[in-house]
């Protein structure tokens, strides 16, 4: 019997240590009366008194005369965002393919990666406005950035949304360092740890995580070929009661897949009537040929936050991204912008851009690239033909492939292969919460131009059908 008690108290210290680890219970927060936890854990009062003493003498808590017992401040372990869930292959960790993509050095071939060549950037109208921006006042050169960002690129975007029928004001954009901080700005400011958060399966992911670094619980929608399945997402909204859904509506990544009018209107009534919040991000906009429905548009800001930037079509070394709201919660956005980045993003930043696309060169610089891709994604499909894999669809812009490999083949085997050959691959399982896409690799068409990618990746299939 005493071997039992001992057992049981255990597993309450365990319970509790499981919580703290986490991060469901943080620095002061108040434990569960123990009248409470007993019930929840099936043991005695007596049990979890002893437990809740034993971890007050590890410090790991502390007791308030006729309060109870709280988490103390030194009983929190650094958060390691790899270490939030079950660890995965390292060949289908994100962190892993993000880390090889951006260290890599410059013979490394990168078809998994997600940005273009630096070749296929507007480079000269860059130096034009390095140019021009160097001769312009001393304080773009030294002062931090206001907290709301350039009035002159916020009025320009407020001129590209309009453009495409969505009407905004000032008082609703704020500019920040990048896309990603855009995100992280708006889970700072909606989400708290052990919040639902929705996203498409398969999709970005980084969206993973930045949400496993908010301590979010994730869910994913299954993603078709004009968007998120909707009666799957209305189930979802039914039983888990997220607080956000993040999303490419333009140019799906990794798919190319595209929002259809029909899923477009259907997501935005099952968001209403489950008071959802959508977060969508429309990085890849501009490579669309014509744009395709967008839910900001539809809804008007009312409970849609679109956030974007200029990282895949300008350039990844000039960040700049934007959030684009109801103007109620751009203060609160503003001051954890000046919380965590003390300022908006750079002066030099937002007026290079700026100048950029106030120029015609903008324009014509996407014209083009989106004529270069459409060849560049046809050209793809028909090299990896061969090798029988094939595109899932043929997407209407951007710059990737979703593709199918043949039956038996694991695209994680085949990454930990490629990249022992200098050959970096995003296999499918990275972007797929459920886990089920193990038989898909994702293609930037615009990096896998080298005739030694398909080599290597054929000697590594050959090898995975030789086990």
């Amino acid at each position: 019997m005493r071997n039992e008690a001992q057992t049981r108290i255990g597993e309450v210290m365990t319970a509790i240590r499981t919580r703290i680890s986490s991060r469901a219970l943080v620095s002061g927060d108040r434990l569960p009366s123990i009248r409470s936890f007993a019930v929840t854990m099936d043991v005695s009062p007596s049990t979890v008194v002893e437990a809740y003493d034993r971890l007050a003498a590890e410090g790991l808590i502390y007791a308030r005369r006729g309060s109870g017992f709280y988490v103390a401040a030194r009983s929190l372990p650094p958060l390691m965002v790899s270490e939030t869930e079950p660890r995965r292959e390292r060949a289908v960790d994100p962190f892993w393919i993000s880390r090889q993509s951006l260290d890599a050095d410059p013979m490394v071939m990168k078809p998994g990666c997600g940005w273009l060549p630096a070749d296929w950037m507007p480079n000269a109208a860059l130096r034009q406005a390095l140019r021009t921006v160097a001769r312009g006042e001393d304080a773009i050169l030294s002062d931090y950035g206001s907290t709301h960002g350039s009035p002159l690129l916020r009025r320009l975007l407020l001129r590209r949304f309009a453009e495409e029928g969505l009407e905004a004001s000032p008082d609703q954009i704020i500019l920040t360092s990048s896309g990603t901080q855009a995100i992280d700005l708006v889970c700072r400011f909606l989400l708290r740890p052990g919040d639902t958060v929705v996203v498409d399966d398969p999709g970005y992911f980084n969206f993973q995580a930045l949400l496993r670094a908010h301590q979010a619980r994730i869910v994913g929608v299954p993603y078709t070929q004009s968007g998120p399945d909707v009666a799957a997402f209305e189930t979802i909204l039914t039983a888990e009661r997220p607080r956000l859904y993040i999303t490419n509506s333009a140019l799906n990544n990794p798919t190319g897949a595209t929002l259809s009018p029909q899923t477009a209107y259907r997501l935005l009534n099952a968001a209403s009537a489950h008071n959802l919040t959508i977060v969508e991000d429309d990085i890849f906009a501009d490579f669309e040929p014509e744009p395709s429905p967008r839910l900001a548009v539809l809804d008007g800001l009312d409970r849609v936050i679109r956030i974007g930037s200029f990282s895949k079509t300008l350039s990844a070394s000039i960040r700049c991204g934007y959030i684009a709201t109801r103007a109620d919660w751009i203060e609160g956005l503003a001051d954890l912008q000046v919380a965590t980045c003390f300022g908006g993003p750079s002066p030099v930043t937002t007026e290079l851009i700026a100048n950029v696309l106030a120029s015609g060169g903008y324009r014509k610089h996407m014209e083009g690239l989106r004529q270069r891709l459409a060849r560049a994604r046809h050209e793809m499909a028909t090299r990896l033909e061969p090798l029988g894999i094939r595109p899932w669809l043929m997407p209407r812009g951007g710059f990737y492939l979703w593709c199918r490999l043949p039956e038996g083949q694991d695209s994680a085997a085949l990454a930990r292969r490629a990249v022992k050959d200098n050959v970096v691959l995003a296999p499918g399982n990275v972007f797929s919460v459920s886990q089920t896409a193990t038989s898909f690799l994702r293609f930037n068409v615009a990096q896998s131009h080298d005739p030694r990618i398909l080599a290597v990746l054929r000697q590594a299939m050959a090898s995975r059908q030789a086990e």
